[in-house]
């Protein structure tokens, strides 16, 4: 699609809308069960909050080191057979898996279930590949802002209605979050069209960069990508301090409730919105991907100080505006990364870029739930509940030095490189 027709221009927003809705019923089915699983979990452990905090990070590091394996597959199958038929099959698969979710009555149940969904989580890889099939570079990171938004509108929904339903029933949100995915499935499979046309598309599905470690070397062949995906996974491992501490957290240093993380969570995704929606492509066409990725990464850095700073709940709730800002770097980090590459490998980079992610969310769980347990039990030689946010801060400041190093913008568009080079 080009940008020189009407038609092709409405054609492009419609595909946008696609994609938005197809995003936006996923998050909202992964935010519903924000709020009650690391409840479910805390159950299985009889009560026991320190206990359970190791257990949310054991989780939290199998999914994601089953999106590390798999990640890289489902980008390279979407260059190969188009994106459609892969998000089509990632939102079968979480809804089926929400449902085993949903009767599982043991932990180690409930832990297959978690590395079920990491297996089949391709929507959010596959979209961004999407988006840059259909988007000219100037406008990519407004675009990604959409995919942002989807975000924060299915955490101001999710979390709150889960919240709501946990309180009824712990597993309704499992059951309410397994129809949006089979839902998000039917809307897919008779609505959501292809992006990636047969002539553009990988002669062959790529083994050579269908595994994690192949996915990570053909980043090292861009060397502006692979300076921003280190950026990426650096932000991504902070990012995993809000799922793996956040709900334990809040409850152990502010004795919230269900209802009270639900809106909390609601007032977030509300920020993140207006970040996503009202501000990137503002921000962006005014000073430039590069100073909005270093912008973003340092307001998250700040946030993050103030949370681990906050013995009161209203402390806490002033950093949310200031932290909301980080929600700039990922659309200008994202749209610096596809104007290095042609169409012919944005699935295998973004699958890479998957990997990291993943890879991050192997390690991050862990490092946050691990780190706040330590520090709130007995042998800890200091009292610092807040550990976990001053670790994710200092995570920030690192990558804002990395990314001043790589974040540029190349000085022409990327050519599309042989079949024969794309697979050395």
């Amino acid at each position: 699609m080009t940008s020189a027709s009407a038609p092709a221009a409405g054609a492009r927003r419609a595909a946008l809308v696609f994609i938005f809705i197809t995003v936006l019923i996923d998050v909202l089915s992964f935010g519903l069960i924000i709020p009650v699983l690391p409840h479910l979990i805390e159950r299985f452990v009889g009560g026991d909050t320190a206990r359970a905090a190791y257990w949310v990070g054991l989780f939290g590091t199998v999914y994601a080191l089953a999106q590390f394996m798999f990640a890289p597959i489902q980008g390279s199958l979407s260059d190969r057979y188009g994106r459609r038929p892969v998000i089509l099959l990632s939102c079968l698969g979480l809804g089926l898996d929400f449902i085993l979710l949903a009767v599982a009555n043991t932990l180690p149940l409930l832990l297959i279930g978690r590395i079920i969904a990491g297996i089949t989580s391709a929507s959010f890889t596959t979209a961004n590949a999407y988006i840059a099939d259909i988007t000219p570079p100037d406008q990519r990171a407004k675009s990604f802002g959409m995919i942002g938004a989807a975000f924060g509108v299915g955490f101001v929904v999710g979390p709150l209605i889960g919240a709501y339903l946990g309180e009824i029933d712990l597993r309704l949100p499992f059951w309410f979050s397994a129809g949006l995915a089979l839902l998000n499935f039917l809307y897919g499979l008779f609505v959501l069209p292809e992006s990636l046309p047969p002539e553009k598309r990988s002669r062959r599905f790529d083994w050579a960069h269908a595994n994690p470690l192949g996915a990570l070397k053909l980043l090292k062949r861009y060397p502006q990508v692979f300076g921003l995906a280190a950026v990426v996974f650096i932000a991504n491992m902070a990012h995993y301090v809000y799922p793996s501490i956040f709900v334990l957290f809040a409850g152990y240093q502010y004795h919230w409730g269900l209802r009270e993380v639900g809106w909390v969570l609601l007032v977030v995704g509300v920020f993140n919105i207006i970040v996503n929606v009202g501000l990137v492509g503002r921000v962006v066409a005014k000073f430039g991907e590069r100073r909005t990725l270093l912008f973003g990464l340092g307001c998250g850095a700040l946030g993050f100080v103030i949370y681990g700073l906050s013995a009161s709940g209203w402390f806490f709730l002033l950093g949310l505006p200031i932290s909301a800002l980080w929600g700039l770097a990922a659309p200008a980090t994202q749209a610096l990364v596809t104007r290095q590459v042609g169409p012919e490998v944005q699935g295998r980079i973004q699958g890479s870029l998957m990997s990291l992610i993943a890879l991050a969310g192997v390690v991050g769980p862990a490092t946050f739930a691990g780190s706040f347990g330590y520090f709130i039990g007995k042998t800890a030689p200091i009292h610092l509940p807040g550990a976990p946010w001053f670790i994710a801060s200092a995570l920030l400041v690192t990558g804002l030095l990395i990314a001043w190093r790589y974040a540029r913008v190349p000085a022409s568009a990327p050519v599309a490189r042989a079949e024969a080079e794309a697979a050395a």
